[in-house]
């Protein structure tokens, strides 16, 4: 009985890990809008209608975010009791990492959608700079 408990409790840490792995570690690479946002208002000398324009980008493109991490967030809950019920590579584990890539894919393209829109925002000399921030937000290996 005592041998069950425990490895219960060691199969239970271990959907735990994956869980947390899955959430922070195997989140793909992108520029992070708000990041962006804030260098494109650091960086580059923006006339007043391109700074309220870009406002309003950003302020859409939070919530279109905040639900495409919701989502995340209960499918990688989902990953979680599926790994911490199948304590397998199994069916609900794999359909569970789908939907996962599935979500991470699609916050993905909505970002860079954003960071397209916020270019046609800006001149050609402004987005030949925004340009070269988004690429070094990309490739930084700090990142």
């Amino acid at each position: 009985m005592r041998r069950h408990v425990l490895t219960l409790l060691i199969a239970f840490v271990a959907a735990l890990v994956g869980a947390f792995v899955g959430c922070r570690m195997l989140r793909p690479a992108e520029p992070h809008a708000s990041d962006i946002h804030a260098l494109v208002h650091r960086e580059i000398r923006l006339d007043p209608a391109q700074a309220e324009a870009l406002d309003r980008l950003e302020a859409q493109f939070a919530a279109t975010r905040g639900a495409l991490d919701a989502r995340l967030r209960g499918d990688n809950a989902r990953l979680a009791a599926a790994i911490e019920a199948e304590h397998r590579d199994g069916p609900r584990v794999t359909q569970a990492i789908d939907a996962v890539h599935h979500s991470m894919g699609d916050l993905q393209k909505a970002t860079l959608a954003h960071v397209f829109a916020m270019r046609r925002v800006l001149r050609p000399d402004q987005a030949a700079t925004f340009d070269r921030m988004v690429v070094g937000k990309l490739t930084d290996p700090g990142r």
